[in-house]
């Protein structure tokens, strides 16, 4: 029997007031905990410290972060998957849990275990060259490569990292042999660029920008969709090479049986606090673009990049501890 205007209105007041029972109460013995699976200072660490206390105003409830870093982020996704469903256990995700899911064997499903609630951001990063490479293209990258088998090497931050993949992707797409050279983190994997003992680095945005603007390196292309509004002038890979885009991104998820209408009361905190203007400026200051939006949006990145990623493993026969 269908229920009338009146009744559905009612139903759903019913509803977002449960929700508020489970998120809206001040109990300081129960704070809502955002588990960060890494360590404090990176950016997942400060996106989190940012939304924690837009949500600790908004939804009148204390949110704190909890740092769990270790097994490569999978220890602090396990604790929110085996977590109780009840609001006060949420994490920020990174594009380190899609790749965490080619590279290991997870005692969790990425996808089916988890509560989708909001996209937070997205980034990419800048194919960039030591100035002595005689190229400024990604066409005439691909062309010297080809021309000149064995010759370039490109660093990353450790094998199995972001770095390491969105490369390992661009030699799968492009057809090049582009030599891995793993380091102890982008750090010395830059200054390394930069001092030319390596020729080519794929380096987030907001870790280029400096050189590139100081003309200590070249960066050729971008690896988002669109241009970067921090480098309007900089193409995109997909420009040369369509089809290609490696991004970074943030998001919260939560247990899977979180019940929807708390999922539902989050998303809707979470996307009313990415339009203030301190939030927008400090998710830019990181390099990264707002996106927001419903939970379906989470679970299509999870899917997507999951896929890409265990492609690409499996491509370039990637093999990681753990």
């Amino acid at each position: 029997m269908m229920m009338k205007p009146s009744v559905r209105i009612i139903v759903g007041m019913l509803m977002l007031a449960a929700a508020g029972t489970a998120l809206a109460q001040v109990s300081p013995n129960k704070p809502i905990r955002l588990i960060v699976p890494f360590a404090t200072g990176g950016q997942s660490d400060i996106i989190a410290r940012v939304m924690s206390q837009k949500l600790t105003e908004s939804l009148k409830q204390s949110i704190v972060v909890d740092n769990r870093p270790a097994g490569s982020g999978t220890v602090g996704t396990e604790t929110t998957v085996r977590a109780n469903p009840d609001g006060y256990t949420l994490m920020m995700a990174s594009a380190a849990y899609a790749t965490n899911a080619a590279l290991y064997n997870l005692p969790y499903d990425p996808v089916n275990d988890v509560a989708a609630i909001s996209l937070i951001g997205e980034s990419g990063f800048v194919v960039s060259l030591h100035p002595a490479v005689p190229v400024t293209s990604i066409k005439a990258l691909i062309a010297h490569d080809k021309a000149n088998p064995g010759k370039l090497n490109y660093a990353s931050g450790g094998t199995g990292g972001s770095n390491h993949l969105v490369t390992e992707y661009f030699n799968l797409m492009a057809d090049t042999k582009m030599t891995h050279v793993p380091y102890k983190g982008g750090g010395p994997a830059l200054n390394d660029l930069i001092g030319g003992q390596i020729q080519v680095f794929i380096g987030t945005l907001s870790a280029m920008i400096p050189s590139i603007k100081a003309e200590r390196v070249r960066g050729i292309a971008v690896t988002t969709a669109r241009r970067a509004p921090a480098l309007p002038d900089t193409p995109t890979v997909a420009e040369s090479l369509p089809g290609y885009e490696a991004v970074t991104w943030a998001a919260i998820l939560g247990p899977k049986a979180l019940p929807p209408e708390i999922v539902a009361r989050l998303n809707n905190e979470i996307n009313r606090s990415l339009q203030l203007p301190d939030v927008k400026a400090r998710l830019a200051g990181l390099g990264m673009d707002i996106v927001g939006g419903e939970p379906a949006r989470v679970r299509a990145v999870l899917a997507r990049e999951i896929a890409i990623w265990k492609k690409v493993v499996k491509a370039a026969n990637i093999r990681v501890e753990g």
